[in-house]
């Protein structure tokens, strides 16, 4: 297989070294990758959403399968570009289609999906300029703490939690008035607050059948004791030690089985990958949100974990057989611990020598997230820039083996949590 996968972070070059170490791939392009993906396959200089682009590149190149890595590309339609040029079809696209994709594209939408199929999420309503003067009474009656989120992509930063009446219109006027997250926040969703503890659940279908992928938490707190700014993710675990078989029964009989058929009976195109954002509240599992693509950091510990070749089981995706495989699991804890620049989530530097970084071996890798070449040196190139995840028989050794490695690598403003996991070690 000829395998254009598309994107630059830490979930990338995950994705980039487990389909390279498949028997089923030749060759390998990555776009726009990084320092890392460029160790898998060779980079390609050409933006995730430059559709007419990847055309002529996967027509030149002989691609035989595109691989989207995050949503941007499939909320835009790369799916159905694909479908709609007779030049093209024959090229699996392994995402959504663009309706699929909505599920992540528009919290609005995934409510109102969840709703018809009986999928237990937070009690919400959705506001937009038209019944804005509504929604500030809504509001005001509202218990607290108040969720607010905006409807479309805003980088994973459209979710705000406030705690008091003030702050939650002040923000709602923000995101509607102001256009806080630009047209993402046109219109905004008022969810309850639910409380419990989150994990990241994935599953992988063919549209009517699914496989159902290690689960992982992660941690988006910039600061240790999840306190500071939200971030992408400062670091992810799996498993999940309260993640056990009743809890992960009750997720794939309410959650998984049902949004799958749901996909199923309203004909909706959907191949690939599903990602559940849950809370675990007293026991049971809500919805928090949909992503139509693996997580970043969660990918830099489920692929380790996944001991299936994963381009068979893209294989059996595209054939519509993926009920025939089966899903073996590494039994080790993976935990992964991102060393970011200094002032990420807000503005910082880049271009920073990276040093130290160790060559791959059993028990531990270091994925690249915003890095570049430079001749021969590693250079920063983003907020997020290493992901150093470690194997290990429990997740205490694990974290331990990670943050050895992470005071090893230096790079001008390097930070990163010594705390992953926290809570189950």
């Amino acid at each position: 297989m000829n395998i254009l996968l598309l994107g630059s972070g830490g979930r990338e070059h995950a994705l980039a070294l487990k389909m390279s170490k498949s028997p089923l791939c030749e060759k390998l392009f990555i776009a726009p990758g990084n320092a890392g993906t460029a160790q898998c396959g060779q980079n390609i200089n050409m933006g995730v959403s430059d559709f007419q682009q990847i055309r002529n590149f996967c027509l030149e190149n002989a691609i035989t399968l595109v691989v989207p890595g995050s949503e941007e590309a499939l909320v835009n339609g790369i799916y159905d570009f694909f479908r709609a040029d007779e030049a093209l079809q024959h090229i699996p696209v392994m995402g959504p289609s663009k309706e699929g994709a909505q599920l992540e594209g528009s919290k609005a939408y995934a409510k109102l999906f969840m709703q018809r199929h009986n999928i237990p999420t937070a009690a919400y309503r959705e506001f937009d300029e038209s019944n804005y003067e509504e929604g500030v009474i809504y509001l005001q009656q509202h218990s607290l703490p108040i969720v607010l989120k905006a409807d479309g992509l805003a980088a994973g930063k459209g979710v705000v939690i406030a705690f008091s009446h003030e702050e939650a219109l002040s923000e709602f006027e923000q995101m509607i008035k102001a256009a806080k997250f630009g047209d993402a926040s046109k219109t905004v969703v008022i969810e309850e607050f639910l409380t419990g503890i989150e994990l990241s659940v994935f599953a992988l279908t063919d549209g009517h059948s699914y496989q159902i992928l290690p689960e992982a938490k992660d941690y988006k707190r910039i600061g240790e004791g999840d306190k500071g700014l939200n971030t992408g993710g400062m670091g992810a675990v799996s498993p999940v030690p309260f993640a056990d078989a009743t809890f992960m029964k009750k997720v794939e009989d309410q959650v998984i089985r049902p949004t799958i058929q749901g996909l199923s009976d309203e004909g909706i195109i959907y191949n690939g990958f599903v990602f559940f954002g849950l809370i675990n509240v007293g026991g049971e599992p809500f919805v928090i949100e949909y992503n139509c693509r693996m997580g970043d950091p969660e990918t830099e510990v489920v692929m380790p974990r996944l001991k299936n070749d994963l381009l068979e089981l893209f294989q059996a995706t595209i054939a519509g057989e993926l009920k025939s495989q089966i899903i073996n699991v590494d039994e080790r804890a993976a935990s992964t611990v991102m060393l970011v620049s200094k002032g990420y989530p807000e503005s910082y530097e880049k271009n920073k020598v990276i040093t130290g970084i160790p060559t791959p071996t059993d028990d531990q890798i270091v994925f690249h997230a915003g890095t570049k070449l430079q001749g021969e040196e590693v250079l920063t190139n983003g907020g997020r820039v290493l992901a150093i995840t470690s194997l290990a028989a429990n997740l205490s050794e694990a974290l331990a083996h990670s943050v050895q490695t992470a005071e090893k690598i230096q790079f001008e403003g390097k930070v990163y949590r010594r705390d992953i996991g926290y809570e189950f070690i």
